[in-house]
């Protein structure tokens, strides 16, 4: 949708209307990265208050997992569909209510449920976030330097969410829940009058009767069946004969999707679309980015917390520096890729974050926190050169009538990326410290073990990117945004 002159209402440059929609929109995606990494830091407090067992707790990470996957391509279409701006608001309203419920919560089950909805909100409301910044912003540096902002905030919202969650369950967990739900209430005041005008809005309703509810439910349980088969990785203790059932109806279920979509007079995702090369490249690179992040993420904070002994604001003090994509983001990533062009640079943060988490192989158990230091910038960086790189390549030439299901997929890809990473390294972890026998340095050479398992993801991430470097590079160095007429034709 690129031409000479912006279509009417779409901000063409960084003036107060488009700070104001970025304050909006960046604060919804703040909100749901820094919601998901507070409570991670409180579930031991959580778990001490109401008496919960492992696997209800385990299931408090579950339930929320479950439904950000499971929903996640259905809210992307259903942006398209029914309007972007009208899904943003009404998701962010259930947002603020069912995080509320879990702070109020007295028992196992209404957690889980107030959980589960949140998930379900936030896979509606993130990839109508993502596309109204990408039908509200014209195409060009403009777009680009929003996307990367709000790439970094999304980013620097999971990294400061460990800091501030140790300090808000210092105080009490139930401030966990209850945070979020004063920021949420911000944002969704400010939302109402910013979002009101908005072109990418307008073109981009239907009733209910035109949607494949057919599609929906059948992609809906697909998501959730594999999201949850990867989650079963993380308990191999009960057996593999169920987790391989749900791995099976899976894409048993997604392949009835695809008969559908192909027969559907109004398909919710256009059969075609993922014929594109580039769309499906940015994608698993961001699985494998996402991936390769939380389950370093997560095997550092085991080793800092169970085999070092660290407190949880010690531990978020020590991850904080990972928040330097956040500053990088709207800072150097648009000089870098102004100069070198988008695949370069997701190229060298994926070089970059591969070598972090090599340097990381050579943990000891009194590792000084100078050691792990040069680990940590690298990542920080990395992400910054990454993220938003990705999110841009990941929506780059999708018509604007698909950008919402551009943004499901892309968050798709991160959330089972995230699941995936932290189940893998679970699941390594709980072998090699089964194979240790209870030594004294069982617990580190776990971790050092597991750490096999983001190595891995941010190599095949670098390989990834490599297949489409020349081609990419070409179209972009020194001309990061080429109007549509100008770029080669994409099925996208």
């Amino acid at each position: 949708m690129s031409t000479a002159q912006s279509p009417p209402g779409q901000v063409d440059r960084m003036d107060a209307r488009a700070l104001g929609l970025l304050f909006v929109l960046c604060g919804a995606i703040f909100l749901e990265g820094i919601d998901i990494a507070m409570l991670n830091v409180a579930l031991p407090s959580i778990r001490a208050d109401l008496g919960l067992s492992t696997g209800t707790l385990s299931g408090v990470v579950s339930a929320y997992v479950l439904g950000y996957g499971g929903f996640m391509l259905l809210g992307g279409r259903a942006a398209d569909l029914l309007g972007r701006r009208r899904m943003f608001l009404w998701w962010l309203a259930v947002f603020v209510v069912f995080s509320g419920l879990g702070g109020l919560a007295t028992e196992g089950w209404i957690l889980l449920t107030a959980r589960f909805v949140t998930g379900v909100a936030a896979g509606f409301m993130a990839p109508a976030g993502l596309s109204l910044i990408t039908t509200g912003f014209a195409e060009g540096p403009v777009r680009d330097r929003a996307l990367l902002l709000y790439a970094g905030t999304a980013a620097g919202g999971f990294s400061l969410g460990m800091v501030v969650g140790g300090l808000l369950t210092a105080v009490h967990w139930r401030w966990v829940f209850f945070a979020p739900v004063a920021l949420s209430l911000l944002i969704l005041l400010a939302g109402v009058p910013v979002l009101r005008a908005l072109h990418g809005d307008r073109t981009a309703r239907r009733g209910f009767g035109d949607f494949d509810l057919a599609g929906a439910v059948t992609v809906t349980g697909s998501m959730m069946l594999l999201v949850y088969g990867v989650v079963r990785l993380e308990h191999p203790a009960d057996g593999w004969g169920w987790t391989a059932a749900v791995f099976a109806a899976g894409p048993a279920l997604l392949g009835a999707f695809v008969a559908i979509e192909r027969r559907a007079a109004a398909p919710l995702v256009r059969p075609g679309v993922l014929r594109s090369a580039p769309l499906v490249r940015a994608n698993l690179a961001a699985l494998l980015l996402t991936g390769g992040f939380f389950g370093f993420q997560f095997l550092v904070t085991l080793y800092l917390q169970e085999v070092r002994g660290w407190s949880t604001i010690q531990t978020g003090l020590a991850m904080a520096l990972l928040g330097l994509d956040a500053v990088l983001a709207p800072t150097l990533t648009p000089v870098l890729v102004r100069r070198f062009g988008n695949m370069r640079v997701i190229f060298g943060g994926f070089v970059l974050v591969t070598l972090a988490y090599a340097l990381f192989l050579r943990v000891e158990q009194d590792w000084p926190y100078a050691a792990m230091l040069p680990s940590v910038l690298l990542i920080g960086v990395a992400f910054a050169m990454a993220y938003g790189p990705i999110t841009i390549a990941a929506t780059e030439g999708v018509d604007e009538s698909e950008q919402g299901l551009a943004g499901g997929l892309l968050y798709t890809a991160f959330q089972f990326g995230a699941a995936f990473g932290v189940s893998a390294v679970t699941a390594v972890h709980v072998a090699a410290l089964g194979e240790a026998g209870g030594s004294s340095t069982a617990g580190v050479d776990a971790v050092r073990t597991a750490l096999v398992v983001p190595v891995v993801m941010a190599a095949l991430g670098t390989v990834t990117i490599s297949t489409g470097l020349h081609r990419r590079t070409a179209a972009t160095v020194d001309t990061p945004s080429i109007p549509a007429e100008q770029q080669p034709t994409r099925s996208a």
